[in-house]
């Protein structure tokens, strides 16, 4: 099947939809740390695991667009508590 490319408007929002929704799972990844009740910090892992499915769906998309950004295999290492560390 032949895949059609995206309109440059179709790509430059999908970008900028990538980024936004990589934050989101940025800062609720890391604020997990700082919540202490326990269901707000299972809904909150339920957000970063549909976060990342929502990810890898609009990373394929990506690969028909106008024009791509490469995607960096190795990711910044976090520094959490003056340390470095993972985000799991």
């Amino acid at each position: 099947m032949n895949k059609q490319k995206l309109a440059v408007h179709e790509s430059l929002d999908l970008h900028e939809v990538i980024n936004f929704k990589t934050l989101c799972l940025a800062k609720s990844k890391l604020m997990q740390g700082l919540v202490f009740d326990q269901d707000l910090k299972r809904l909150m892992q339920q957000d970063v695991e549909h976060s990342i499915q929502a990810l890898a769906e609009l990373q394929s998309i990506y690969e028909r667009a106008y024009f791509q950004a490469s995607v960096p295999q190795n990711r910044p290492t976090p520094i959490i508590d003056g340390k470095e560390g993972t985000i799991h």
